[in-house]
């Protein structure tokens, strides 16, 4: 499995093209396109512990279909902050098969956790409501690249 999650890796950073960036400490990520529907989400891969930690920290702003999504080598319960991010956002956690498992709003510069109901290996931040106005909710699936086996 972890073979499998190293081959998929390496699949979405030759595949992906640049990624969007802004001032700050952010790294140059792989895109994949996901969709939840008829929706098309353009999202970085945050797959290192690195880029995981520096996520979306010092963003000002974020195109409207275009998130972060947090790749793991292993389900696990995933937690989130918001310290030195300045956009409110929503995490959706996502099981290995694409299902949204829960979803959290979270609020700026915050350092209440926020954490996966069950185990997940994904986790995509948008701007918080993109869900929401969508009427997508927990038990929704994503599809995409990281979700094929």
């Amino acid at each position: 499995m972890k073979n499998l999650t190293a081959r998929l890796l390496c699949l979405l950073f030759l595949v992906a093209g640049p990624a969007w960036s802004q001032e700050g400490p952010q790294l140059q990520l792989p895109r994949v396109t996901l969709s939840a529907g008829m929706h098309l989400i353009q999202a970085q891969v945050a797959a290192t512990p690195q880029e995981r930690a520096v996520g979306l920290m010092h963003r000002k702003e974020m195109p409207a279909n275009e998130g972060m999504l947090f790749a793991f080598e292993q389900p696990s319960e995933q937690c989130f902050w918001m310290k030195n991010t300045l956009l409110p956002l929503t995490a959706a956690f996502v099981a290995d098969d694409g299902t949204i498992v829960n979803l959290a709003d979270m609020q700026p510069q915050s350092l209440t956790s926020h954490c996966s109901t069950k185990p997940v290996r994904y986790v995509l931040e948008m701007n918080k409501g993109w869900f929401d106005k969508r009427g997508l909710k927990a038990g929704a699936k994503l599809s995409g690249p990281p979700f094929t086996r």
